[in-house]
């Protein structure tokens, strides 16, 4: 019976880490894209090419140096805890410092010296600036990295969630002022040069400086929070009597050997970012497409991906939580509870999902106008209609990764990657260079690489822990639960817009007007129905952030 408790306990401390991340993760990107419509404003699609260009080089060198870190410390820190071995988590933790040090260097150096030869590469040669501008933060993201998995792997999430909102704010609020500041210096410069692009280019390289300033006041918060607990790590150490004493040769060569599978993986995953904008931008030159054109339709994508990130982001944060618990459960070889965990961690991935893709469907062309009032939209609002189905295939192909990583199947996602990245590439070059389908070219090939991830993934997870995957609440209800919501989204939204005078559909209010009772039904008409149809019960409702409260409420109505 106190088994069952504490199994019960350890699936609703899980849940309800994985919920905080997840929340916070919502918010830090509800930021993001509140900060994005001043930022497109003051630099345009043309701009936002740049911006996203730049970035898309970043998050790679990014991946290659630091992004891997939280997983791979968190990995080593749960399973050494779970062995009682508290006094090799301190040693961990200065040898991947260090470890941070030299590869977060390496990278910056890289960066800022070869930004010429990348912007030149993906034909935005404009992007240089901002690729300088973001090299700084590649090394201090190396030190926050190795901090965010450090106290991940001991089971808590609420630093990272406090230091991503922290890291948030800052970044919209510097970006937003100097990308202001540097696009009127760029407007002075085409003045006096005779050229246009000089204020895009600026203001996208201040639009990046946010980055580097978020990042850095995150760190500033996670060096203050680690010195706090110096004092409990040390008595920890001391209680440690496992005996066990790693050196710091064999730590940096076991996160070596840790990171560079999730490098690689991440790596090829994340690189079709890059990829497709190296093929686009050589595809659209030789099809006779002008360089400011390119950065455009490429500006048209970064403002998609703006809103296909929010639900991705959910998957994300519940993949960090679930690795060192998934890592814990391989350790003391509890089959039951690795399988539990597997199970939730795609269910409710795929409970934000799903009816995420139903909403960017239908309320595309109001949510567009909402973030991007200053310009034509009508391309955004096609790309975000075909696009939104790959939000569900991201989002499981992103858990499902952690899953095996999770498991210690660190090279299967490598594989897979691979597979999937060689199909993405063949449907892109023919939809671009034989279909001439441009800039929708992109999204479908996203669409199929992410669909392959999923099914290779699924494959292999069902393979190597005879995981059988349930539909019914997992897939059919909450896709059920959708429909519904759409249906009910989009009724409000056309309501709003036959009720109302089109005097007051002019501008953000106008927009907001529109979009947020829309929003507020959706989401409503979705809890209910969850409930209603018993997709979600009360035990999983418990687990979640403010998910006591919510019981009580859903009783009083008498729908639980």
């Amino acid at each position: 019976m106190a088994d069952n408790r504490n199994k019960k306990k350890n699936s609703s401390n899980y849940l309800k880490q994985g919920s905080i991340l997840a929340v916070a993760s919502i918010f830090v990107r509800v930021i993001g894209m509140l900060y994005r419509m001043p930022l497109n404003d003051i630099i345009g699609k043309q701009g936002n090419g740049y911006y996203t260009s730049a970035f898309n080089v970043y998050n790679i060198l990014l991946i290659l140096s630091s992004y891997s870190m939280p997983v791979a410390v968190s990995k080593m820190i749960s399973a050494r805890i779970a062995r009682g071995e508290y006094r090799n988590c301190s040693r961990i933790l200065k040898a991947a410092l260090i470890y941070a040090t030299v590869i977060g260097g390496v990278a910056a150096v890289v960066l800022w010296f070869g930004a010429d030869l990348f912007a030149e590469l993906i034909k935005t040669p404009f992007s240089r600036y901002a690729l300088k501008t973001l090299a700084p933060t590649i090394w201090v993201m190396a030190y926050l990295g190795v901090l965010r998995g450090y106290f991940q792997g001991t089971g808590t999430m609420v630093p990272t969630a406090v230091s991503q909102i922290l890291e948030q704010i800052i970044n919209a609020i510097v970006s937003v002022v100097a990308a202001g500041i540097l696009f009127d210096v760029g407007v002075s410069i085409n003045a006096a040069q005779g050229a246009r692009d000089y204020s895009y280019a600026l203001g996208a390289a201040g639009g990046t400086i946010g980055t580097g300033a978020g990042a850095l006041t995150a760190l500033v918060y996670f060096i203050i929070l680690t010195l706090s607990k110096g004092g409990d790590m040390r008595a920890q150490a001391r209680k440690d009597v496992s005996g066990r004493t790693e050196s710091y040769r064999r730590l940096v060569k076991i996160l070596t050997i840790t990171v560079l599978p999730i490098v690689i993986s991440s790596g090829i995953y994340n690189c079709s970012n890059v990829l497709d904008n190296y093929l686009f931008g050589q595809g659209m030159d030789k099809l006779g497409y002008m360089e400011d054109s390119i950065a455009t339709y490429w500006g048209a994508l970064g403002q998609y991906q703006l809103l296909f990130n929010i639900p991705v982001a959910v998957s994300n944060a519940l993949s960090s939580s679930l690795i060192p618990s998934l890592t814990r459960a391989v350790a003391s070889r509890n089959r039951k509870e690795k399988l539990e965990r597997i199970a939730t961690a795609i269910r409710f991935s795929l409970l934000i999902a799903i009816p995420a893709a139903v909403g960017i469907t239908v309320l595309a062309k109001p949510v567009c106008n909402l973030l991007f009032i200053s310009e034509d939209n009508s391309l955004l609002i096609r790309l975000s209609m075909i696009g939104s189905l790959a939000v569900v295939f991201y989002s499981l192909s992103t858990v499902t990764n952690a899953i095996l990583q999770g498991l210690n199947r660190l090279d299967v996602p490598i594989r897979h990657a691979v597979a999937a990245l060689v199909v993405h590439v063949a449907v892109l070059e023919v939809c671009l260079m034989v279909l001439k389908m441009g800039i929708y070219s992109v999204v479908i090939a996203n669409i199929v690489f992410a669909l392959v991830m999923c099914l290779l993934n699924g494959h292999a997870i069902a393979r190597f822990v005879r995981y059988k995957q349930e539909y019914r609440k997992t897939v059919f209800l909450p896709a059920l639960c959708s429909v519904f919501m759409g249906a009910a989204a989009y009724g409000v939204y056309r309501g709003i817009y036959a009720l109302l005078p089109s005097s007051m559909m002019r501008g953000r209010l106008g927009m907001a007007m529109v979009v947020l009772p829309s929003v507020a039904v959706a989401i409503a008409v979705y809890a209910l129905l969850l409930v209603r149809f018993r997709a979600v019960d009360e035990d999983e409702l418990n687990g979640m952030p403010g998910g006591r409260g919510l019981v009580r409420l859903l009783s009083r109505l008498h729908l639980l």
